[in-house]
């Protein structure tokens, strides 16, 4: 097994300018931004006075926190991933409402979409502010977007307008991932891709709990039984767990078993500029049709 890293492609719009000491900076467009992050024990290669930049910084308290205002930052607050536009505005916690690790799959979505020369329908849960969707959608493909949160698929609906992906096939549905992939099963509806990135823990609107260890391989079981007799990949993303990303592969060899395809795993990096360092932010693995299919 190949254990890959991976660090998302140039992006003139944001570098994580320095981490340590459980904090990281990074710079969205014209703003910098002073986060929290547990993954950085080492200490800082940069100044307090250069730390001082920030427009932004999130004070750490508990599961949420505060954020404290150097420069206003102005409304609205856009940044571009190729023709892509994301609105980010600060929450209580610390997230702005994009990972940048996840341009990763971003141009992976993109480029095995246009590579299947053909229609695909494609299922992003968990989807947060659709990343994962709008990438989709800017490649052709029909998209159905799920979260468990109204406001979150909300924002993620508004990223399409302003990335102009409005007229183009995405369903928008505020659900439990579990009980919404149940449904599909019923209906009989299949998706050529499914985009799978879960937390840890966490409580849909109904006030199911999640519980990635006990859920996750209920859910995969599940989302294979809604894969096209083609189908063209699956990915598992995931943050702050215990296990690794050759759990996750574990359990897509498994799942794949009778398909022909292609499983890859590993770590996401984001690399810090100007020097040696690399701030670890998610474990991933991926199933791809195999490309003689």
């Amino acid at each position: 097994m190949n254990i890959l890293t991976l660090t998302p492609p140039d992006w003139p719009d944001y570098e994580l300018l320095d981490s340590g000491d459980k904090q990281k900076l990074e710079r969205f467009s014209s703003y910098i931004l002073s986060r929290f992050e547990p993954r950085a024990l080492w200490s800082k290669s940069q100044s307090e006075e250069f730390w001082k930049k920030a427009d932004a910084s999130h004070i750490h308290k508990g599961e949420k926190g505060s954020w404290q205002f150097r420069t206003k930052i102005s409304e609205p607050w856009i940044v571009p991933w190729r023709s892509l536009q994301f609105r980010l505005r600060p929450t209580n916690f610390k997230h702005i409402g994009i990972f940048p690790e996840m341009a990763v799959h971003w141009s992976w979505i993109i480029e095995k979409i246009k590579a299947a020369k053909r229609q695909v329908n494609i299922l992003n849960l968990f989807a947060y502010t659709g990343g994962c969707t709008l990438a989709a959608a800017s490649a052709g493909a029909s998209v159905t977007h799920l979260d468990a949160s109204k406001e979150i698929v909300t924002w993620a609906s508004e990223n399409a307008k302003l990335s102009g992906l409005s007229d183009r096939p995405v369903r928008w549905i505020v659900d439990d991932a579990t009980t919404f992939v149940k449904r599909e099963i019923k209906r009989g509806r299949l998706y050529d891709g499914i985009i799978i990135d879960p937390p840890k823990f966490g409580r849909a609107e109904n006030g199911k709990l999640w519980k990635i260890e006990e859920d996750l391989p209920v859910l995969l079981e599940m989302c294979r039984q809604i894969l096209s007799k083609q189908p063209l990949f699956i990915i598992l993303n995931t943050y702050t767990v215990a296990f690794s990303s050759v759990t996750l592969a574990n359990l897509l060899i498994k799942l794949m078993k009778d398909a022909d395809g292609v499983i890859e795993n590993g770590e996401i990096l984001i690399p810090q500029k100007a020097s040696q360092f690399f701030l670890p932010t998610s474990i991933f693995a991926r199933w791809s049709m195999n490309s003689s299919y």
